[in-house]
């Protein structure tokens, strides 16, 4: 029997009871499917980069293009003075866009690999498995930051022979790293997505080259913003590129001066990561049709 009066205080300790042990294991519940998505990705970002260390000549390949630029390209418009970069030096001005445009060429060319990979069947035993979509772009995702870290050493050996003032503080340091994986991962997974649509080879080559130059050029790379025609400062403003090298101009050198804040920079910079993970996750799947 239940004493009158008490009915009430027994139910409420009964949605105690339930809802204690309820929020706990939902807690858990979360935790571990945490844990296992942090630890398939690390998985995916393990096995993308032993293909680095198989071939490790790709490393040195990729450090042509960066020491043309810096020393060709920089040293010819510094003694030319023709673009105006206020009271820091252009060679200062061109190396964090040297440092994007390497992230960006080493990224958009990521699609490639899931082609070749889905010609192996490789992808097909991935869309077999329960493993989450955005899990396997992720993955690719961070691989291509770890790429893209042995431009960063590149472009800093070449900057430190010109006589470039670096900024060496860890915290710059650690933010360029971020800014780095940040920039890979968003332009890989653009990259993935446009593998996911045309699915070729060829159709994807000949998509990629028509859309690097424009990126790299529509941005504030090697030139500010501020001097360029009105139409072009437009599509500068809304290109990703140009919130990366901003941030990079603003960690790389003692002397760089952004345009926009960090927060800004780094803000726009991780929603775009994040809509791009997001839509080449829904897309992946096309793949391995």
């Amino acid at each position: 029997m239940i004493p009158q009066g008490h009915e009430g205080q027994l139910a409420g300790s009964a949605e105690v009871g339930f809802g204690g042990p309820t929020a706990t294991n939902a807690g858990a519940a979360f935790f571990f499917a945490f844990r296992s998505y942090v630890g398939k990705t690390a998985a995916i970002v393990q096995m993308e980069a032993q293909k680095l260390r198989h071939d490790p000549t790709e490393l040195l390949m990729r450090a042509v293009q960066p020491a043309l630029w810096l020393l060709v390209f920089g040293q010819v418009f510094a003694q030319l003075r023709a673009i105006p970069t206020g009271s820091q030096s252009y060679l200062s001005f061109l190396t964090p866009g040297i440092l994007g445009q390497s992230v960006l060429f080493v990224a958009i060319f990521y699609g490639i690999a899931a082609i070749w990979e889905r010609d192996l069947g490789i992808i097909h035993k991935f869309m077999a498995t329960p493993t989450p979509r955005t899990v396997l772009v992720l993955g690719k995702a961070l691989s291509a930051g770890i790429r893209a870290l042995s431009q960063v050493v590149i472009i800093y050996i070449i900057a430190i022979a010109l006589g470039v003032p670096l900024n060496w503080n860890p915290l710059a340091l650690i933010g360029v790293v971020v800014i780095v994986f940040l920039g890979a991962t968003l332009f890989s997974t653009f990259s993935l997505i446009i593998a996911a649509l045309v699915r070729t080879r060829e159709r994807f080559l000949g998509i990629g080259q028509l859309l690097t130059m424009p990126i790299f050029f529509a941005s504030n790379a090697i030139y500010p913003i501020a001097i360029m025609p009105s139409w072009l400062q437009v599509i500068a403003k809304v290109n990703p590129l140009s919130y990366m090298v901003d941030a990079l101009r603003q960690t790389i050198v003692t002397d760089g001066i952004g345009t926009y804040s960090l927060l800004i920079d780094f803000g726009i910079l991780i929603l775009f990561a994040a809509d791009l993970v997001l839509i080449a996750g829904r897309l992946y799947p096309r793949l391995a049709r």
